[in-house]
């Protein structure tokens, strides 16, 4: 527990400031903690990083994270996402010059990954330089409800945890934690919103932010959760030891991934 503290104060010193700064240091941030997590993946995998198939992954990842205006070189009628797919047809290609040393299930599950990562981590930094630059408070806004979630399902399952949620993927879990983790974090979501109601736009009432709030946190148990099963699949603990007592940047922003996508879904902050 000790270790898990430290490591959390000190990962909070290094990310709230890049936070307040936003701009161009949250993209570099961002694409940073993304090629991180990718490599992770392929650790899981047991893999070899330093490889073409890592490297059309890593493309794609900065593809997909970096903003537009990273890519002005493009001529007008092509985007990251024509990039992303010529990207992909080369990982195809290659699967066949190698003859299937690199299969095509190798090949489909590198780009999934470097799809959910890309795409998630391209959010984090979007969110924050939304509104030119005024979704800090939104982005707050959400890391308290997936850190409340956290901490909340995790101090409260330990204490009162009985009925175990999903046994087969992640055994420590459980139906009281989950439950506790979702009112902790409405609770802390309707205290922060009323203070900072700019946080949100301003059609999206307490009440609908409620039921949001609710929704967003449960979707980032779901994320936990798909992230606890490729661990399992794989035969891992964690994603990866960079953050001692926490495990990988993976393990950390598993609920992130599939929360933020739906601030832009919800329309709570257009990108």
């Amino acid at each position: 527990m000790k270790q898990r503290v430290i490591t959390a104060i000190v990962a909070l010193v290094i990310f709230i400031p890049i936070l307040f700064i936003g701009g161009p240091l949250m993209d570099f941030a961002a694409w940073v903690l993304a090629l991180i997590a990718l490599s992770e993946t392929f650790i899981m995998r047991k893999k070899i990083i330093v490889s073409f198939d890592a490297l059309i992954a890593a493309l794609a990842v900065t593809d997909l994270v970096l903003p537009r205006s990273c890519f002005g070189w493009l001529p007008s009628n092509l985007d990251q996402g024509d990039i992303f797919y010529v990207l992909v047809l080369i990982m195809l290609v290659f699967t066949v010059i190698t003859h299937n040393k690199v299969s095509f299930e190798d090949a489909a599950i590198t780009m999934m990954f470097a799809m959910y990562i890309g795409v998630g981590f391209h959010y984090l930094a979007a969110a924050r330089n939304a509104l030119n630059g005024g979704g800090l408070t939104t982005i707050f806004y959400i890391l308290l409800v997936i850190w409340a979630t956290d901490i909340g399902a995790y101090m409260i399952g330990r204490k009162i945890g009985k009925h175990k949620l999903y046994p087969a993927v992640s055994p420590n879990k459980t139906w009281e934690g989950s439950i506790s983790g979702i009112l902790c974090a409405v609770i802390v979501a309707m205290i922060y919103l009323s203070i900072f109601p700019n946080a949100v736009p301003s059609q999206y009432t307490l009440i609908t932010m409620f039921f949001l709030t609710i929704i967003f946190s449960i979707c980032g148990e779901i994320g936990d959760l798909v992230e606890s099963a490729y661990k399992r699949y794989y035969g891992v603990k964690d994603s990866g030891n960079i953050l001692p007592g926490h495990g990988g940047i993976l393990d950390r922003f598993d609920s992130l991934l599939f929360v933020l996508p739906l601030l832009h879904i919800f329309g709570i902050l257009p990108l």
